[in-house]
């Protein structure tokens, strides 16, 4: 036990669930919590949004932080518990998968932290998702960092909000993630906000909830 804490820390962590079971919902939002923040405060979030057909699934990082120094920082220096975030993830996702949610009906929503692994997990598990939201946030790693991933996003709808100047994530990054995830094959959106804290506004909320309905409306025309 205690070698597997020490390895993969966020794997034993709770997960909070919301909204109709994935089986049954029309859709499922993995919700990833920002640093020093928690699951609660991001379905607390998914609240705000006011979904109910669509499931949640909201992680807990271990300690509240799901890697320990900047996202600009060498990957190996927020060893493992970078790896063991973005495994976490992958076996949210490989759960869903496996109980026959079709990843079109799977979306990844994020702010800080969770924004930044929203974007390196999809990057690095290109497939088709039902939507890909990123608050404040951009792929892991320093500036130069190659990012030679492989695979398709097979036109994902991706939204990227943050302000600009942003205190933790510089806008440059940001629009190396649009450039990378474009490349990927995905449908890019990036919306910059001049001045804004670091902190979600009514703008990116209201694009969200857009882009949730939409994979929600979907989902109910291919019923029909």
């Amino acid at each position: 036990m205690t070698m597997q804490l020490r390895s993969d820390p966020h794997a034993l962590q709770p997960l909070l669930r919301a909204g109709p079971p994935p089986e049954q919902a029309e859709a499922t939002v993995v919700l990833l919590h920002g640093r020093g923040a928690s699951a609660e405060s991001m379905l607390s979030l998914y609240g705000q949004l006011i979904l109910p057909t669509i499931a949640a699934l909201a992680p807990q990082a271990a300690g509240s932080t799901w890697y320990p120094h900047s996202f600009l920082a060498p990957i190996e220096a927020n060893q493992p518990f970078l790896d063991s975030a973005l495994n976490r993830i992958e076996s949210l996702v490989g759960d869903l998968l496996a109980r026959e949610v079709q990843s079109d009906r799977i979306a990844l929503l994020g702010f800080s932290q969770g924004a930044c692994l929203t974007a390196e997990f999809v990057a690095r598990h290109p497939r088709r998702y039902a939507a890909v939201i990123a608050f404040t946030g951009a792929l892991i790693g320093p500036p130069g960092t190659v990012r030679n991933y492989a695979g398709s996003l097979y036109g994902t709808p991706v939204f990227l909000g943050t302000g600009d100047p942003d205190p933790h994530v510089p806008f440059e990054q940001v629009k190396e993630t649009a450039a990378v995830l474009k490349r990927l094959g995905a449908e890019v959106e990036l919306r910059r906000y001049p001045g804004m804290p670091h902190m979600i506004n009514e703008d990116e909320l209201a694009a969200a909830r857009s882009y949730l309905l939409s994979m929600a409306a979907k989902e109910v025309q291919d019923n029909v």
